[in-house]
């Protein structure tokens, strides 16, 4: 059962990066209603692998892998923890501006959205797509088994 909770989690997510990258290509051009539509689709991607990777990375700690006591003694594997938790609060913003613009896309109206939310909002992803390659970066160091106290 291990092996397919580790497949399950490392699917989750290169859709969580791969949603990322998306809303990042996005993002980047100009705001159409069709782009608009898809920011939100793809947000709705990324928030759900989010949530799968969160969920099956806790069973793998608590009840499938080297346990808890092995994890919580990690220091690449505590960062990697609270960058995803941080990840996780910046993406709050960009949810919350793409949810607003339901009401508007419903009735095919471009949302009103200025170009310095536009521009706080690419901001933000960027700041994301940074904390997931550090995110990266921890995994591969804990995998190793670099910095394990005690």
């Amino acid at each position: 059962m291990t092996p397919f909770f580790a497949f399950l989690h490392h699917l989750a997510a290169f859709a969580l990066v791969a949603a990322l990258g998306v809303e990042f290509v996005l993002i980047r051009g100009e705001l159409t209603l069709g782009s608009a539509r898809k920011l939100r689709l793809v947000d709705m991607v990324f928030g759900m692998s989010s949530g799968v990777v969160l969920v099956i990375g806790l069973l793998r700690v608590f009840y499938f892998e080297k346990g808890a006591s092995y994890y919580f003694h990690s220091v690449p594997f505590i960062a990697k923890l609270s960058l995803f938790a941080i990840v996780g609060l910046l993406s709050i913003y960009p949810t919350r501006e793409f949810l607003s613009w339901g009401k508007s896309l419903k009735q095919g109206q471009m949302p009103t959205v200025t170009d310095r939310k536009i521009a706080s909002i690419r901001s933000v992803i960027h700041w994301e797509l940074a904390g997931v390659v550090l995110i990266i970066l921890f995994a591969a160091l804990m995998a190793k088994g670099v910095a394990v106290l005690g």
